[in-house]
């Protein structure tokens, strides 16, 4: 397992992880599926983590996997199967955390790379950038949590369409399907931007707040009940909290 497959930049409260195959259009293999795995642990265990950034290195950001070195490899579907836990394990640690996460698209993202974009919670893309399935044309299924987080992004009828058909989005069409939040010239700066915002501020509020969100589809109503009913009085705890609470406060009472 080659550590350079995936990179990990920790800068104080802030995190990168960048996909690092530009050769191959940063489509994972087996060796980077694992790197993946450990790659996300590693950011989400580390307590001085606030926020982190995903994004790719060269031209896309990512192919989804890569099927020249799974047709070449000898794997057979049970080798692919384990492969995919693998890079599960990873999606599953980043999308519950309680860590908020904003990805950088800056070209194509095919296949299994639309979910790894979608464990990032906030996406920023650049207007050169294109979103497709491509999976039915190969004879092959949804992987790396397409089939749940792309519904959950767009709609599953929206979903149905990119997963059926043989189309591209455009950044502007995925704008206006709302796979992404923003088409700006200079995502890398934009999404640096957005990470500070978190970090400068209540960063476990919008660590929580994810997480809340995240879960919700997952479980009953009133388990989603208790959860926000024990988090909010945690947060309320807190002494970040205590003191923002009380500054809002003294700035509401001079207004009136």
């Amino acid at each position: 397992m080659s550590a350079d497959a995936i990179l990990v930049r920790i800068d104080g409260p802030i995190a990168r992880l960048t996909l690092n195959r530009p050769e191959r259009l940063n489509a994972m293999d087996f060796a980077m599926g694992e790197r993946w795995r450990e790659a996300t642990r590693q950011v989400v265990d580390d307590p001085s983590v606030g926020a982190v950034i995903l994004d790719a290195a060269g031209s896309a950001f990512c192919a989804g996997g890569d099927v020249i070195a799974m047709s070449t490899s000898g794997a057979d579907g049970a080798a692919v199967t384990s492969a995919a836990h693998v890079i599960h394990e990873g999606i599953r640690t980043l999308v519950g955390s309680g860590k908020p996460i904003v990805a950088a698209v800056q070209g194509a993202v095919a296949g299994g790379g639309l979910g790894l974009l979608l464990c990032a919670d906030y996406v920023v893309a650049a207007p050169r950038a294109s979103f497709v399935s491509r999976y039915a044309n190969i004879g092959l299924t949804p992987d790396l949590g397409v089939s749940t987080l792309l519904p959950a992004a767009i709609g599953q009828r929206r979903a149905l369409q990119l997963l059926l058909q043989d189309r591209a989005l455009t950044a502007d069409e995925a704008l206006d399907w709302g796979l992404v939040a923003e088409v700006v010239d200079d995502p890398a700066a934009r999404v640096a931007e957005i990470a500070q915002f978190w970090a400068d501020g209540a960063t476990a509020a919008f660590g929580q707040a994810k997480r809340l969100i995240r879960s919700g589809p997952l479980r009953p109503f009133t388990e989603n009940l208790d959860d926000e009913a024990r988090t909010i009085g945690a947060a309320f705890d807190t002494a970040e909290s205590r003191a923002r609470v009380a500054a809002f406060a003294a700035a509401s009472a001079r207004r009136r």
